[in-house]
């Protein structure tokens, strides 16, 4: 197979095929993109609290499941959840809060802290809201997985196995990379 200089690849059986990434005379700067494709979108919350000695804290979860079990760095999320077609992110946020951690979010307003693309692809929305939760009193929904893997056995697992609360410095740490930035965001929105 050969690609000639308009883009188009030239290969028996494969008439007019496109190129990988690229199509000569649609919109767009170098081509098509795959711009056409909406994006997988997610939304949560981050619940923050105020700690004794005046510093920031934050409720974030382990994520459950065998892949995680023995991550403990980077392997913390912000309670969140993907949104079906048409489904307002807000509501996603709350529904999936309540859903990971066993109880609604203790508070009535939020900051909204922004979307961000995360490394999976998704966009991700978070919203901060002030409150305080018991964290050992967190229990998850669960999700069906077959482990060990081809075994043909549908074990169960939590989403979350476990929550807690970290000073924005540990969470830096514990949080997954592409979530590490709705920290910062949450700061500044608080003048800390």
């Amino acid at each position: 197979m050969s690609v000639g200089a308009d883009g188009w690849c030239r290969a028996a059986g494969a008439v007019n095929a496109l190129r990988a990434g690229t199509a000569p005379g649609l919109p767009g700067r170098g081509g098509w993109k795959g711009g056409g494709v909406p994006a997988t979108r997610s939304a949560g919350v981050l619940l923050h609290r105020t700690a004794v000695d005046g510093a920031v804290e934050v409720l974030i979860g382990h994520m459950g499941g065998p892949f995680w079990a023995r991550k403990d760095a980077a392997g913390w999320s912000i309670p969140k959840g993907e949104a079906a077609p048409g489904e307002e992110l807000m509501d996603v946020a709350r529904r999936e809060f309540a859903e990971e951690l066993g109880s609604p979010v203790p508070a009535t307003e939020f900051l909204d802290l922004g979307e961000l693309r995360v490394s999976s692809g998704k966009l991700l929305s978070v919203w901060a809201a002030a409150g305080d939760l018991d964290a050992d009193a967190c229990v998850s929904n669960t999700f069906s997985l077959e482990w060990p893997p081809r075994s043909g056995r549908l074990q169960e697992f939590p989403e979350i196995d476990r929550a807690a609360w970290f000073g924005v410095d540990v969470a830096r740490e514990k949080l997954v990379k592409g979530q590490v930035p709705f920290l910062d965001r949450l700061l500044q929105r608080l003048g800390a």
